[in-house]
C-alpha cells in the first residue's frame, strides 16, 4: 500500500466523499473504502496512519475493525465515528483502545484536530521503536559508542584501530565527552580485557595522597602508615591505568609517573625495591598538554611519553544528529536501574533536545535523560508564568486575551494533548474546541515552546 495518512472506512458513499475531502483539504493522504479487509489488507506494523471508521456497518462493524488493528499493532490509532453515538458505546469504544470516539456529524475543525493529533502520536510512536533498534540492532562497539554522526563514527574508528594495539594512548576532550567511557571501550576490547581496568580521577584526589594513591607505600614511610598499601599503578599490572584530568597532576608525582612509564618499573614510597609493572597506560585531559607545556604547568619529556597515540572526543554540539538516539539510550538505562514505565519521547522534547547547546555533553545529556525518565521536569528549564496584566480594549477583549493565554499556557504544558488539556481546564473535549477556533488557537502553536 502506498504510504497514507489515513485509512478511511465508511459503508455510506456520501460520508466517505465528504470526510476524505475535508482531510485532503488539509493535506492529509487518504486512502478511503467502503470494505474494511481491502482497506486494511495493506497496514502493518510500521505504517505510519491513523484508522479512521464507522462504527455500524453491514459486513464487519467498527469494533472487529479496531480489535482487527490492535492484532496487528496496538498503537496504530483508531478513530471510532457514528451517528448512533452514546456514552456506554463512547466508553466500550476508549476501553477497547480506541484513540477517539467522534459523533456525526463530526465538526470539520475536530475531525482535522483528532486525525493530527493521531498521526503526530503514531509518528512519535515509530520514531521511539526506530531510536530503540538504531540501539538494539548494534554491534558491541556501536553499543559502547553510540551514534552515526560523521564525528562519532570518525571517533570509533579511532578506538577500534588502538584497542588492539598495546600502545599508551592520550585521550583529549572537553568535560562530559566521555572520556572514560572511550577509555574502558580500548581496555575491554582490547587483549587485556581480562585484566583490571583502574580508573584515577588526579583531580580529585588531594596533591598530598596523589603519590601514595598512584604508588603505594610500606609500613612507616610517613606519620600514619601503618600498613603496606598497594598503588593504583601496581594494581594494574597485566591491566589498564586511566589516569584522568592528568593536567591536575603534581609536579611531583609527573617525575615518578615518567620514570613508571620508561622503565616499567615502580617503587613504592619508603622502599627501595622495583617492582615491575606491566600494564597500558590511558590518560585524559580536557587541555591539549601542548598548551600546559608552553604554560609551565606540564613537564614537556612526560607529555611526549602520553601522547603516544591521541583520540580527541568530538563535544555534543558536533554529533547533533546523535542527540535523540542517546537521550531515547539514556531514558531507557535509567527506567531499568529505577523500575520505572518507559516514557515515550514526545515532540515537543525532541524539539528541546535540538535547540539546547549542551555545554556540558553527554554528562548534561544523560542527567536530563534520568530527570525526564522520572518524570522530574521537562528537558528545557520551565519558562517561568507570566501573571495577566490588562491589554486595553472592552471587557470582553481583555477575557479573551486573558482566557486566550490560559489555554495556550495549559496547551504548552501538556505538549499540544487535548484530552489532558481540557480535564485540567475542568471542560470537555468540544468546549476546548470551539473556545480555540474562537480565540484564534491552533494546537501546533500553543504546543509549541517559545524561542
Amino acid at each position: 500500500m502506498t504510504a497514507v495518512d489515513v485509512i478511511f472506512i465508511d459503508d455510506d458513499p456520501q460520508v466517505l466523499e465528504a470526510y476524505s475531502e475535508t482531510l485532503e483539504l488539509e493535506q492529509f493522504k487518504v486512502a478511503s473504502s467502503r470494505d474494511a479487509a481491502g482497506a486494511l489488507a495493506g497496514i502493518t506494523g510500521e505504517s505510519a496512519s491513523v484508522v479512521l471508521t464507522d462504527v455500524r456497518m453491514p459486513s464487519r462493524d467498527g469494533f472487529d475493525v479496531l480489535e482487527l488493528v490492535k492484532t496487528i499493532d496496538k498503537e496504530i490509532p483508531v478513530v471510532l465515528i457514528t451517528g448512533h453515538g452514546d456514552v456506554p458505546m463512547a466508553l466500550r469504544a476508549l476501553r477497547a483502545g480506541a484513540w477517539d470516539f467522534l459523533e456525526k456529524p463530526a465538526d470539520p475543525v475536530l475531525l482535522v484536530e483528532t486525525i493530527r493529533r493521531g498521526l503526530n502520536h503514531r509518528r512519535l510512536v515509530l520514531e521511539n521503536r526506530r531510536l530503540r533498534v538504531a540501539i538494539d540492532g548494534q554491534g558491541d562497539w556501536e553499543r559502547r559508542i553510540i551514534g552515526h554522526a560523521d564525528a562519532t563514527m570518525a571517533m570509533r574508528r579511532a578506538l577500534m584501530r588502538l584497542a588492539d594495539l598495546d600502545t599508551d594512548v592520550l585521550i583529549v576532550g572537553e568535560t562530559g565527552t566521555g572520556k572514560e567511557v572511550a577509555a574502558r571501550a580500548l581496555h575491554d576490547f582490547g587483549a587485556r580485557a581480562k585484566h583490571p581496568f583502574v580508573a584515577v580521577n588526579c583531580g580529585a584526589i588531594p596533591e598530598t595522597m596523589l603519590e601514595t594513591e598512584l604508588f603505594g607505600h610500606e609500613p612507616g614511610a610517613f606519620t600514619g602508615a601503618r600498613d603496606r598499601r598497594i598503588g593504583k599503578i601496581e594494581y594494574a599490572n597485566r591491566g589498564t591505568l586511566f589516569l584522568d584530568e592528568i593536567e591536575s597532576m603534581t609536579a611531583a608525582a609527573q617525575v615518578r609517573l615518567l620514570r613508571v612509564l620508561q622503565e616499567r618499573k615502580l617503587e613504592r614510597l619508603g622502599s627501595n625495591k622495583e617492582i615491575p609493572v606491566d600494564l597500558r597506560v590511558v590518560t585524559a585531559t580536557k587541555t591539549p598538554l601542548a598548551d600546559l607545556v608552553r604554560q609551565g604547568r606540564f613537564r614537556e619529556d612526560l607529555s611526549y611519553r602520553l601522547d603516544v597515540a591521541r583520540v580527541v572526543l568530538p563535544p555534543l554540539r558536533e554529533r547533533h544528529g546523535d542527540i535523540a538516539l542517546l537521550f531515547r539510550h539514556f531514558v531507557d538505562q535509567a527506567a531499568r536501574r529505577y523500575d520505572r514505565p518507559v516514557r515515550d519521547i514526545d515532540a515537543r522534547t525532541l524539539q528541546q533536545l535540538g535547540q539546547k547547546e549542551w555545554p556540558g555533553n553527554i554528562r548534561e545529556l544523560r542527567n536530563a535523560a534520568e530527570r525526564y525518565a522520572l518524570a522530574i521536569d521537562d528537558v528545557a528549564d520551565p519558562a517561568p508564568a507570566t501573571p495577566f496584566a490588562p491589554t486595553g480594549g472592552s471587557l470582553e477583549e481583555q477575557m479573551d486575551a486573558h482566557e486566550a493565554s490560559i489555554i495556550a499556557s495549559t496547551l504548552a504544558s501538556f505538549g499540544g494533548r487535548i484530552g489532558e488539556t481540557a480535564g485540567a481546564l475542568g471542560i470537555s473535549r468540544k468546549t476546548l474546541y470551539l473556545k480555540m477556533k474562537k480565540l484564534g488557537l491552533s494546537q501546533e502553536a500553543a504546543a509549541s515552546p517559545g524561542p
